[in-house]
């Protein structure tokens, strides 16, 4: 007899999903909002203290002209070993966007997304809370993320130190980070990496068209009990983009008409994910445009799993090695299965 996703499902996560499920469902966007901060909250103070940072910083882009401020956060790793603040070099800087369908997240709810970046690849993290759906629809978040992206590469002397300048970012966050790459690409300021986590990569039809859902098989095969589901990610859609502007590149990565020369890409999905199948395909389609790929598949996670390292340690070995992948990434080794 055939699994279910919950007996395939890491135990942990499970025994995670079986709490969040418990919870009375939000009948507004800030009931969501706050149970979100809630949830995260609980995985954050988990997480081990060896992914605490050396410091970090609140602070915001100013605003310039009709653009308002921007929060950030900026994370900086401790020392290795034996060294001290002042001698802890050049680094390189990650600018990392949070999940949570364009609708929720915030600097707080992705903090431990942040630290373990910040952390385990030794780099400056510069988190950015861009504007929400559905008060700021498309394409306020990715030109938000696009600003944020070129503000921090004018000051890398202020931040890492080095030119290596990486996006970053979970679900709908990795979108947005996936978008910023071949942003930076049509300026002629290609990033030296991009990190994507469980990625959106296809929004076109909002996730409510039979044919395009049917191209992506995790969108209606994934057992949907935990994490993630496709009525969610519709939802979502909903609230950020029009019918007419699903299919822009700048919200749909895959959509794209070329992705040559984008940065090269780190692209970690769960089998257990309904944002699985396009994950994997956009990671095949970059690798077609021969950009270097570095991709996986984690067969017991769901999605969100990068945040819950504290919660299980299958979660925990993958999110460590998304670092390691980047590292190896930023150093130039180049593309592997």
């Amino acid at each position: 007899m055939a699994a279910t996703e919950e007996e395939e499902l890491d135990p942990a996560l499970a025994a995670w999903g079986r709490h969040a499920d418990s919870d009375t469902p939000p009948a507004t966007v800030e009931e969501a909002r706050a149970q979100a901060r809630a949830h995260n909250a609980r995985a954050l103070a988990q997480l081990s203290p060896r992914m605490n940072p050396a410091d970090e910083t609140d602070q915001v882009i100013p605003a310039d002209g009709d653009e308002p401020e921007l929060p950030i956060r900026v994370l900086r790793p401790p020392t290795e070993p034996g060294g001290s603040l002042a001698d802890r070099g050049p680094l390189p800087t990650v600018v990392y966007f949070h999940g949570g369908g364009w609708v929720l997240g915030d600097l707080d709810t992705h903090l431990g997304h942040a630290r373990r970046i910040c952390t385990q690849v030794h780099a400056v993290v510069v988190s950015v809370g861009y504007r929400l759906a559905p008060e700021h629809r498309f394409p306020t978040a990715f030109h938000d993320a696009v600003r944020a992206t070129d503000w921090v590469a004018d000051r890398l002397d202020e931040f890492g130190g080095t030119p290596t300048l990486v996006v970053a970012g979970d679900s709908a966050g990795g979108q947005l980070a996936a978008s910023v790459a071949i942003a930076r690409r049509d300026a002629g300021a290609p990033l030296a990496a991009q990190l994507l986590l469980y990625p959106v990569t296809d929004v076109a039809g909002r996730y409510e068209d039979e044919d395009v859902n049917a191209r992506y098989m995790s969108r209606t095969s994934v057992y949907q009990r935990f994490g993630l589901t496709l009525d969610a990610m519709a939802a979502f859609a909903r609230q950020y983009v029009d019918p007419a502007d699903a299919a822009d590149w700048r919200v749909s990565p895959m959509r794209a008409a070329d992705l040559a020369g984008v940065a090269p890409a780190v692209v970690h999905t769960s089998t257990l994910d309904v944002l699985r199948t396009e994950g994997n395909f956009y990671a095949d389609a970059l690798r077609a445009a021969g950009v270097d790929v570095i991709a996986r598949e984690f067969p017991s996670l769901n999605h969100s799993y990068f945040g819950l390292g504290g919660v299980s340690t299958i979660a925990d070995a993958a999110a460590a090695q998304a670092a390691e992948d980047l590292r190896t990434i930023l150093a130039g080794v180049g593309a592997t299965a």
